[in-house]
């Protein structure tokens, strides 16, 4: 699906579970770039943090040889955390920027507030942010594509295909969550069967969210972990729409904290 993806990481724990689940996503000739960025250029801490960025680069190799697929590590010195990032993916010209968040916003955590915004607002390639959930599990027991819309994000359901692809027997499932009234949201959903693009059998599943929910922004994201609940959780991948509706969440990251905190469960969202 993607030719070249781009990794920041921060912490050698986050190496191999991330250029893991980039190489279900990764091109058969394709590459997976891991960025390190010391967030500081004075150089004293430069020094002592570049010794350390071994225990990264030497995973990432490890981890590209386990899984036969090409992985280039680099590190960097930088104030400017997410220009830095933005800087490799152009320079680099890569398709996605897969990370994810960890921290707190009162945090010093450089992947948490204006990194991850910079992030979502300003790349050109497609953004992927999973939780830490998402990045302990080796298979899913069924994809979850939760939408407001007809039909979930193309980019979601494209991602969907080659996770599910990858394991072979998971179910994906898309849930189209509708807005109505009370009676009609206490109906039983509306399941329908369908394909994605490259064929992977797609369960289309309806439901109805009351009308007096509709504006209230912040309660999406339980609402989509609600919807995966009904469902058996999975992996739940939450893209952009490709139609937007009222009910639709923005792909910020004040939304992303809420739903990563709200989701027991794997969870990745996509903007692209």
């Amino acid at each position: 699906m993607y030719r070249k993806i781009l990794l920041p990481v921060q912490l050698p724990a986050e190496v191999e579970p991330l250029i893991r689940f980039a190489a279900m996503l990764l091109d058969v000739d394709g590459e997976i770039r891991v960025l390190h960025i010391i967030p500081t250029t004075t150089l004293p801490e430069v020094t002592r943090e570049w010794r350390q960025s071994v225990h990264l680069v030497v995973p990432a190799h490890e981890a590209g040889a386990a899984l036969d697929v090409r992985v280039d590590p680099e590190v960097r010195a930088a104030t400017d955390v997410p220009g830095e990032i933005l800087e490799t993916a152009e320079s680099h010209n890569v398709d996605a920027i897969l990370l994810t968040l960890r921290g707190t916003r009162r945090g010093r955590n450089p992947f948490v507030g204006h990194t991850a915004t910079g992030l979502l607002h300003h790349a050109r390639a497609d953004v992927l942010v999973l939780n830490r959930l998402a990045l302990a599990l080796d298979r899913f027991p069924r994809i979850l594509l939760p939408t407001f819309g007809e039909v979930p994000s193309p980019t979601a359901t494209a991602i969907a295909e080659e996770v599910a692809a990858r394991n072979p027997g998971t179910p994906v499932i898309a849930l189209s969550l509708s807005v109505g009234t009370p009676s009609e949201a206490n109906a039983e959903p509306v399941t329908l069967n369908g394909r994605g693009p490259h064929g992977t059998p797609i369960a289309l599943k309806r439901s109805v969210v009351p009308v007096t929910l509709v504006g209230r922004r912040h309660r999406l994201a339980r609402l989509i972990v609600q919807a995966a609940a009904r469902e058996r959780y999975g992996l739940v991948l939450v893209g952009e729409e490709a139609e937007r509706t009222v009910a639709a969440p923005l792909l910020t990251r004040r939304f992303l904290e809420e739903l990563f905190r709200a989701a027991p469960c794997p969870v990745m969202a996509v903007r692209g």
